[in-house]
């Protein structure tokens, strides 16, 4: 009997044990931490813009606390939060706590802190304030101009559908189609263009290696022509030309002249009229001989 019944003492403690569990497991999830000494206040709302359970408190954008329960009052139509506060902070009489939205719809506290020293005591009331919300103050401040921007919109959609309705545009997106696909093909020739120009390049660069070679040789060559006329001997070659024209000169003075002979054939016209004309008379008298041989020679026989 004794056996059984520290056995089921054993069973009620490990399901006690794993209910203090789960129900720290899930406080703690929440964000609440049964463990950390904490001070609760009050505060009372009209509205809290969606706020809910374990939502922070920020004092000065900072986590100073966060709300621990939400019940509603049917009496006054209010929603009564209790706060689970730091235990290190004093808050100040005059002080005011405020529901704030964010862009994401989440919903925090913010407590703002007034310069008194003067606490609240633990379990007094936070004095609420209602702002206008963010999203409020988006709505309240855009919705005109988005408003005014609507016909504007209106007008702007419907000069796009015409556009994109227009035949023209239609061509021209044709035209585009057909630009494209010549890009296409110019860009393939481009590239066996290319292919081409780099497997003939070895034998570009093979040429241009002959050709350089050969340029090196004429190079050579012509340095060879240079040292031979620089071992020339120039000076006594131009010194025997020199010499030479000065003969030539004075061949020509005398054939231009009347001292000589041959100047006096080529510049005395009669001289050269008498040598014509005994030349003629010569030739006259070979040829009377060649005809006339017995007038000129006798033969005597013995």
């Amino acid at each position: 009997m004794k056996t059984l019944f520290n056995k089921n003492v054993l069973i009620a403690l490990t399901v006690i044990v794993s209910l203090c569990l789960l129900y720290w497991g899930i406080e703690y999830l929440k964000g609440v931490n049964l463990f950390k000494p904490a001070n609760f206040y009050y505060a009372t709302f009209d509205n809290v813009n969606g706020l809910v359970s374990s939502a922070p408190v920020n004092a000065n954008g900072f986590p100073v606390g966060q709300v621990r329960e939400m019940e509603f009052d049917y009496s006054t139509n209010r929603v009564r939060l209790l706060l689970s506060m730091d235990k290190g902070l004093q808050i100040p009489q005059g002080s005011t706590i405020t529901v704030v939205s964010s862009l994401t719809g989440a919903s925090t506290l913010a407590l703002n802190l007034a310069e008194n020293e003067v606490k609240l005591k633990v379990g007094d009331e936070i004095p609420s304030v209602t702002t206008t919300g963010l999203m409020d103050k988006v709505g309240k401040n855009m919705l005109p101009k988005v408003d005014a921007i609507l016909p504007r919109v209106d007008s702007i959609m419907g000069n796009v559908n015409e556009l994109t309705g227009s035949p023209a545009l239609a061509a021209a997106v044709m035209r585009l189609d057909a630009i494209t696909a010549e890009l296409a093909t110019s860009a393939h020739q481009l590239s066996l263009l290319m292919n081409r120009l780099n497997s003939a390049m070895p034998g570009v660069m093979n040429n241009v290696d002959g050709i350089t070679t050969n340029l090196s040789g004429a190079a050579s060559n012509l340095n060879a022509i240079s040292a031979n006329v620089k071992a020339m001997p120039l000076d006594s070659t131009i010194a025997s030309l020199n010499a030479s024209l000065a003969n030539v000169q004075q061949l020509t003075t005398k054939l231009n002249g009347t001292d000589s002979s041959l100047g006096l054939l080529l510049n005395d016209k009669s001289l050269y009229q008498n040598a014509d004309h005994a030349v003629a008379s010569l030739d006259s008298l070979l040829t009377d001989i060649k005809k006339n041989p017995k007038r000129y020679i006798t033969i005597k026989v013995f």
